[in-house]
């Protein structure tokens, strides 16, 4: 580095020295290496302008392909930001300019020097709290000698004063400490702004995080392919060392003991789960040393269909999933009592104490299909209350908010798995993070742990004909959602979804995979359908708060314009035959239901009355056919364009998701599991009441495209994926 300080930059809070790629906020130094740093360096190079992806190809990618390219440069971005607390939907450092490139936007100044800690001299906190609350008092003490007239009056007035300053300087110098003390410590950031970083880097996938109850440490669930290879880990949200609680792949579910020492957790074996407790016993410096045998607890005969488990604040019970209901079961003898009794076809599951220990959070789910309930009920039993409901399934146990007066969750709206949180006062949720599973909130250091699952989504294109299959279009995705490809109705374009610009937006390619365009720059846009004349789409785009729209554009134009936007959701839009209308589903009654719109907009029209999502017309147009649930292998129903009789088409067609169904000329195109082999697309003739296999794929395709004569077949296929637990600091 120059002496002089020329290649150190400051931003906001940081500071990157270009020369030893080194970053720091707040003087505490940031791990950011490799590509992100060199992208950040390139950026800052050039603050305020536009730094071409192209460009940062030439630099950092060279002699590497376009798709490669992709894949590393928008890991590279989304570290980057991580790393920043910055976000591509709201920006403050790291701007993307869609088919273009990114811009930093923040003002870069140089530095002269380091932003390091200055060091202090040693203050005993406490001490200085203890005089500094002592001075009121004496100051009171010298207002009555003085005002008394005792001898050295002058003195005591002059020393009056000087006391007051040597007050304020004092109360300055705790506040000081106190941020000092706050930016050290992890978790007691006071700022307005959540810090979100991995807690877990490892190859395998770590899920089901747990806090300690002084909020230091995670336990979490480490999935294996082998015996020995998965189990329970904890880690300090301050340290890279990992400790092994367990060494058996069938381990999930940990819960930590409100006095910090025991952490109990699922094992599943021999087709059901039993409770287990292990030790881990602190050292006199708070680190998990060693940890003891592990204890079996009994659960009187009562079956578990499920390993969640919550433990009591006040350590006397564990919560869990007994039977169909949840189920309490004492520390202290052992003996289990039923907490709740759950209605015909439905399951309580995932249990969750406030931090009080009154009430239990917990979800009900139906076998029907029917929404998804999140309920609390007394930790003694009784009645139980309903905290909200999801059309959409929920992503593991909710959680308590820190102060208990809020829920946490994660649940697949639109398949996309998000974080909501819901106050207890009856608010509508509102979405906290647009990828997570698995919440875990900490009693106390403000922070709030999930699962975050990252992965590279392909599409794959099959030649009904030769049975042929290939890569279409290579790493769309690197998120839960995505890629919905759709080949257009004349053959010469396929519509999918990426995120490949850093936000999810819908792109259009010819028929190849190739020459590929970006036709939105929205955010969060999702589920592409073409029109009839293959010259416009419509899709829908998610807001911030919960709220979805529907949306229509032309490929010539290439402008979206708004067509069903207001509070509710509105998703999974297709176009009549005619062009003159637009299908949607909308939970705008009260459950999901088939609506539509005219084109060039107007007021929504309800199509179905008993449940319905994801419509599409028939070939003829006389129909809409329709997924009659957003869950796993729906029915797939009729309903006439005009209204009427709503009706199963057939009772063997029964796609694995809402997604992986097309209609063509003959009837419907569908993938789903064989029961005995390979997943398979077939085709249903609506008219002969006849499914034809069309060809075996290696894995279920959640989206599933096809021609109008069915002679070709797109759908999605994974690549890589991995599931990290993700830290979020000051979250309130």
């Amino acid at each position: 580095m120059n002496e002089n300080g020329a290649d150190r930059v400051q931003f906001g809070p940081f500071e990157a020295d270009l020369h030893t790629h080194e970053l720091w906020k707040y003087g505490t130094r940031i791990k950011l290496v490799g590509q992100p740093f060199e992208v950040l360096a390139i950026l800052l190079g050039k603050p305020g302008e536009l730094v071409t992806r192209d460009a940062l190809r030439e630099r950092l990618w060279p002699g590497d392909t376009f798709v490669d390219f992709n894949h590393g440069l928008n890991a590279a971005v989304n570290k980057l930001r991580e790393a920043l607390s910055d976000s591509a939907e709201n920006p403050r450092y790291v701007e993307t300019l869609p088919r273009r490139g990114y811009r930093f936007i923040a003002t870069v100044t140089r530095a002269s020097a380091p932003l390091s800690p200055t060091p202090l001299p040693p203050i005993e906190k406490a001490a200085l709290a203890e005089e500094v609350a002592r001075l009121p008092t004496f100051l009171e003490e010298v207002k009555e000698e003085t005002a008394s007239g005792k001898s050295g009056k002058r003195i005591y007035v002059l020393g009056g004063a000087c006391i007051a300053v040597l007050f304020l300087i004092l109360l300055s110098i705790v506040k000081l400490v106190d941020r000092i003390t706050t930016t050290a410590g992890a978790g007691n950031d006071n700022s307005a702004v959540h810090r979100i970083r991995p807690l877990t880097t490892l190859s395998s996938e770590t899920s089901e995080p747990a806090f300690s109850p002084d909020g230091n440490y995670v336990a979490f669930r480490v999935e294996g392919t082998g015996q020995q290879e998965g189990g329970i880990f904890v880690k300090g949200v301050a340290s890279d060392e990992l400790i092994r609680i367990t060494r058996n792949s069938g381990d999930c579910c940990p819960a930590w003991s409100p006095d910090g020492q025991s952490i109990a957790f699922s094992r599943f074996a021999d087709r059901e789960f039993q409770i287990h407790v292990v030790a881990t016993p602190r050292a006199a410096t708070g680190g998990l040393l060693m940890v003891g045998a592990e204890k079996n607890m009994n659960t009187g005969g009562m079956v578990l269909r499920r390993g969640e488990l919550a433990w009591a604040p006040d350590g006397k019970a564990i919560a869990l999933a007994g039977g169909v209901g949840i189920a309490l079961r004492s520390t202290a003898d052992g003996a289990v009592h039923r907490l709740t009794e759950p209605p015909p076809l439905s399951e309580d599951w995932g249990p969750s104490f406030s931090p009080d220990g009154k009430r239990v959070l917990f979800v009900r789910s139906r076998d029907t299909g029917f929404s998804e309930e999140i309920m609390t009920v007394s930790a003694y039993g009784g009645e139980v209350t309903r905290v909200t409901s999801e059309h959409a399934r929920i992503l593991g146990p909710p959680q308590w908010s820190f102060d208990g007066q809020s829920v946490i969750y994660a649940c697949d709206r639109g398949s996309h798995p998000a974080l909501w949180r819901v106050s207890l006062a009856g608010e509508s949720p509102v979405e906290i993070n647009d990828s997570g599973w698995y919440p875990a909130v900490s009693r106390r250091g403000y922070r709030l742990a999930y699962q975050r699952v990252t992965r590279s989504l392909n599409v794959w294109q099959m030649e009904v004909d030769t049975k042929q299959k290939r890569i279409l279009i290579p790493s769309t995705s690197e998120t839960d959602q995505g890629p919905g490809p759709q080949p257009s109705p004349d053959g010469t374009k396929i519509a999918y979804m990426s995120d490949r610009s850093g936000t999810m937006e819908i792109w259009v390619s010819d028929r190849l995979g190739n020459n590929a365009t970006q036709l939105t720059a929205i955010g969060r846009t999702g589920t592409p359908r073409w029109s009839s004349d293959s010259r416009s789409i419509a899709f829908d785009a998610k807001g911030r708060n919960g709220d979805t729209a529907i949306y229509t554009v032309s490929l010539s134009e290439a402008v979206p314009r708004l067509l069903v936007g207001d509070t509710r959701e509105n998703v999974c839009p297709s176009w009549s035959r005619d062009g003159k209308w637009v299908y949607f589903a909308s939970s705008r009654s009260g459950e999901w239901q088939v609506w539509r719109i005219p084109a060039g907009g107007g007021t929504p029209a309800r199509l179905t009355t008993h449940g319905g999502y994801a419509a599409l017309p028939s070939a003829d147009g006389r129909f809409i056919y329709y997924a009659k649930a957003a869950y796993a292998n729906p029915e797939i129903w009729e309903v006439p364009v005009e209204g009427g009789l709503e009706r199963p088409i057939a009772s063997a067609l029964r796609p694995a998701s809402w997604a992986s169904w097309a209609v063509v000329d003959e009837g419907v195109v569908f993938a789903g599991p064989s029961g005995v082999g390979r997943p398979l697309v077939s085709l249903l003739d609506v008219a002969k009441h006849k499914i034809t296999t069309l060809g075996e794929l290696d894995t279920v395709p959640f989206w599933l495209g096809a021609t109008p004569d069915a002679k070709t077949v797109v759908f999605d296929q994974p690549g890589w994926q991995q599931a990290q637990i993700m830290l979020v600091e000051n979250f309130r």
